[in-house]
């Protein structure tokens, strides 16, 4: 489907005349910089990320509470939940620091979605002791949208160990999901089996891993019908009294050396292949996918290339990124690396992934979360232009908007973590959510680390994003220190809600009650034949002129995932005009005239496999 041009201009050209005054500001503090410190000082640098005057205050927006339309409240007591992350005190070890997640799925069919956290039931000490107990893994049954219950022992999934991360998918194509969690140490699969409880079929799957694993992600890569699954590792930690002694200064702060992603050599990363058995193969070497070089710790399956077929992007940790198109064909898996000529492959400190088509012009951009004095990156997704179509050498390149449209300065004193899109007021745009928290610990007392406000950004189109946390949801205002975090509408009331994992500390339950004119339309796709959650298909909703576009199980989050629904907001629309879906084996599938605020389910009889391009 073609998207309607913009006969005014071209978005970029807009983007560069709104912002011009922004260069000059920038161009005018920097000389006015050099100038001074090209002088002989004795003053100490200011840390990276500090709150200097001009040049990392020029871009800040700022708006008053009476223009904010979003609301959230603290729905964590109400709705039963009391899931508390790592019930110890830290020893000042990387793996302590790094997690952990939470995923959104409906395991029982019920149509409403559940959560299942993941825990660190022990220092990294090597030989430390673990709590089984308060430490457990555990999942929480969503009853009816009115609370959440612990189903974690009838349930059989409480994972005890260091866990990171976790996702939900339906590996064996028996209508329910399963669920993978990764650790520092063994990762499990655990089979549903559709009574309410699971088994641990992680030998028997030859799935099982156990380096430093972080994110994990499903995907249909061969579009045989059978979900494969990509699991990101991320370095060689190994715990030694002896390194504990070890100190580093950085940015103007003392850390310890076991602290330091650096002090420890990468791993490659696995891309489990569904054998259609129950088994699977590693095939990430053989399919130029294993990223050895790249400390990995978010994964994201998604078509960059608009070709069909699910590509994969890689969030490394002080290494570059890992850009892979699919170039799957005649049974084969193969991957292309096209990280440094897509221009989306920087060398800084990522962590989270959200995946959304941003400025509407129907490509996947990617917003990527980084550590302190790096900046957040958005990367627009260039092979569209919003006047000429298609780029003519189909060439795969991004460009970094993250400055001009309000994300980038402003995250240069912030650690980011779990991140994604969601059009939390339903007018049709893409907001974005941000969780943060930093990896220093306090001067005064090690044992903690600094806490920090996470972010929730509101997009007022051509204006850019702005960060309406502190107006919209106190809790996310209040510092923390935070990593995982998903959407999901928990009570099917047509606002997307969040869950946020706070490290160390309790989970949190934000229950938007944005108070709104505004319809909405969710899209629930399923299928028979395989891939039964209908991984990797596109949703195209038009409304008058103007077309968004969902990608199903796209976004990772950070360790975390997010419901597979794909909600629209349709302003003022009481129908969307055409509703497009393509299926992940080609079909489509087209309604008109669909009526708002409801969820429309669709099922498709697939056909796989999908053979050729």
């Amino acid at each position: 489907m073609k998207h309607a041009a913009n006969p005014k201009k071209d978005k970029r050209r807009r983007l560069l005349a709104r912002w011009g005054w922004v260069s000059a500001a920038c161009t005018a503090v920097v000389a006015a910089l050099v100038i001074v410190f090209s002088r002989p000082r004795v003053e100490a640098v200011p840390a990276a990320g500090a709150n200097l005057a001009g040049l990392t205050s020029v871009l800040k927006q700022t708006i008053s509470a009476d223009e904010v339309p979003l609301r959230f409240e603290d729905a964590t007591a109400s709705m039963g939940l009391d899931f508390h992350h790592m019930p110890f005190e830290r020893a000042s070890l990387l793996p302590e620091d790094m997690g952990s997640g939470v995923a959104c799925g409906d395991y029982d069919g019920d149509g409403f979605i559940d959560l299942y956290f993941v825990n660190f039931a022990g220092n990294a000490v090597e030989g430390a002791t673990l709590d089984a107990d308060a430490g457990r893994s555990r999942l929480y049954r969503n009853v009816d949208g009115v609370k959440f219950e612990d189903v974690t022992e009838s349930a059989g999934v409480g994972f005890v160990g260091h866990g990171m991360g976790a996702a939900w998918g339906d590996y064996d194509n028996d209508g329910d999901l399963d669920i993978y969690v990764t650790a520092f140490g063994p990762n499990v699969l655990y089979e549903n089996q559709g009574d309410g409880s699971f088994v641990d079929v992680t030998r028997k799957s030859e799935t099982g891993d156990s380096r430093f694993s972080a994110g994990c992600s499903w995907a249909d890569v061969d579009r045989d019908g059978d979900l494969d699954l990509y699991v990101a590792s991320y370095v060689d930690f190994v715990s030694r009294p002896e390194d504990r002694n070890i100190v580093q200064r950085q940015y103007a702060t003392e850390q310890p050396f076991t602290l330091n992603p650096s002090s420890y050599e990468p791993q490659p990363n696995s891309l489990f292949l569904n054998n259609g058995d129950g088994t699977f193969k590693d095939v990430a070497a053989d399919a130029g996918v294993a990223n050895p070089s790249g400390r990995s710790l978010s994964a994201s399956w998604v078509d960059l290339n608009n070709d069909g077929w699910v590509d994969l992007y890689v969030a490394n940790d002080v290494s570059n990124n890992g850009v892979y198109l699919n170039r799957c064909a005649g049974g084969s898996v193969k991957f292309e690396d096209v990280g440094p000529p897509s221009l989306a492959a920087d060398y800084r400190g990522a962590m989270g992934i959200a995946v959304g088509d941003f400025d509407g012009d129907l490509d996947q951009d990617l917003l990527i979360t980084h550590w302190i004095a790096q900046e957040n990156a958005l990367y627009r997704n260039m092979i569209f232009d919003e006047l000429i179509g298609p780029s003519e050498d189909g060439r795969l390149y991004f460009m970094d908007e993250a400055d001009s449209v309000g994300l980038g300065q402003v995250s240069l004193d912030m650690v980011g973590w779990a991140t994604g899109f969601a059009d939390f007021d339903n007018d049709g745009r893409q907001d974005l959510w941000m969780i943060n928290g930093s990896t220093v610990e306090k001067a005064e007392d090690h044992a903690n680390l600094k806490e920090q406000r996470s972010c929730l950004y509101w997009n007022r189109g051509d204006r850019g994003f702005v960060d309406v946390a502190f107006h919209a949801a106190r809790w996310l205002a209040t510092p923390g220190v935070r990593r995982g975090g998903a959407r999901a509408d928990f009570d099917r009331d047509g606002r997307v809600d969040l869950v946020v994992v706070e490290h160390g500390g309790p989970a949190l339950i934000l229950r938007n009650v944005s108070q709104t004119s505004n319809h909405w339309l969710r899209v629930t796709l399923t299928q028979t034949g395989g891939n039964t959650s209908a991984l990797g298909a596109r949703v195209y909703v038009t409304v008058d002129e103007t077309t968004q576009m969902l990608e199903v199980g796209a976004s990772s989050s950070y360790l975390s995932q997010d419901e597979r629904t794909a909600h629209f907001g349709l302003g003022q629309a009481l129908r969307a005009g055409r509703v497009r879906v393509v299926w992940p084996d080609g079909v489509e599938e087209v309604l008109d005239g669909v009526e708002a605020d409801q969820e429309l389910r669709l099922t498709h009889e697939s056909r796989y496999p999908v053979s050729g391009r």
